[in-house]
């Protein structure tokens, strides 16, 4: 039996656009129960999404099994997996990186292919388009990642020497990705790049250094988080609202939205209430989770199991 745990993620981080992203102390956990003939999967939902999910063919932790198996020259073979997700689906949170990251480190310790996970990353890149939340949501922490379409190039930045929470405040609506892309200017103006790259490199020498005064500052955007805070109620206002609670220390939209991510030194409680009474102001539910980084990223544990089940169809019980 082989279980991988796979962290959720946090993309951009205010002004690292496509490139800045932290791994956080939820988990989607995929286990393996027996293997199926090829091409014949079974995939039991329990948790976040069970719903909404598509056919096994459109499954993404499936077609990147199927891929790794397929790039590294494996035997198809199929799986009765039992998916225990946490991380909520369509809210910014990584959920799509988790079932690529899981598909491909499943299909790596099914093939026996004995291969670090680091070396994995440019496939998993591959398949999810873009570095910032695959990169952390594999091997954990806050990272730096660029991508030039073959291959990955990442720092893991050292952890806070201080304590400090993340508070992400989860509203019960979705932005869809493709339009969260649509809605981003083709170019911006010289003024806007500057102030990008100057808050970038000042958020990421901060971190480093552990100037913590410093991350409201430089967590500022003007590249996506404008644009992308008129997709979601109070998105325009969440952000300026939380920046003067005690013990915040700067906020973001997590990814593409609607999650909304906050750094806090001391309680999160007051943060988090600050974030959710927003969303509560615009007649939408909303809910909080209180999270550590996590420093671990994606992980194996079990044993490979050893011989195949009967098994006739494709079918998806939720």
């Amino acid at each position: 039996m082989l279980t991988a745990i796979v962290p959720a993620s946090s993309a951009n981080i205010g002004s690292g656009f496509d490139s800045f992203g932290v791994a956080l102390s939820l988990y989607n956990r995929y286990q393996v129960v027996g293997l199926l003939p090829p091409d014949t999967y079974e995939v039991e939902v329990v948790g976040e999404g069970g719903r909404s999910l598509a056919k096994p063919e459109d499954n993404l932790l499936i077609r990147s099994f199927r891929a790794t198996l397929a790039k590294f020259d494996i035997p198809p073979v199929g799986l009765k997996l039992k998916s225990y997700n946490a991380i909520p689906l369509s809210r910014g949170l990584g959920s799509s990186a988790s079932a690529i990251v899981g598909g491909v480190m499943l299909a790596n310790a099914v093939g026996m292919l004995s291969l670090q996970r680091e070396k994995l990353l440019s496939l998993m890149v591959e398949l999810e388009g873009h570095p910032d939340n695959v990169v952390p949501c594999c091997i954990g922490g806050f990272v730096i990642s660029a991508w030039d379409g073959k291959e990955v190039k990442y720092v893991k930045l050292p952890a806070f020497e201080e304590k400090v929470k993340v508070v992400v405040a989860v509203p019960d609506v979705t932005v869809d990705t493709k339009m969260a892309r649509e809605v981003l200017p083709k170019s911006v103006s010289l003024q806007d790049a500057v102030f990008n790259l100057s808050r970038a490199a000042l958020l990421a020498a901060s971190w480093v250094t552990g100037k913590l005064e410093n991350l409201p500052w430089a967590m500022e955007d003007k590249l996506h988080q404008p644009y992308r805070a008129k997709l979601f109620p109070g998105g325009e206002e969440i952000l300026d609202r939380v920046k003067s609670v005690p013990g915040c220390l700067g906020a973001a939209i997590s990814g593409s939205g609607p999650s909304v991510l906050a750094f806090v030194k001391g309680n999160p409680t007051r943060t988090a209430k600050e974030m959710c009474s927003v969303f509560t102001e615009r007649g939408i539910r909303s809910r909080f989770f209180v999270l550590d980084v996590d420093q671990e990223g994606a992980r194996i544990k079990g044993v490979k199991p050893a011989a195949a089940e009967e098994g006739s169809r494709c079918r998806i019980i939720v």
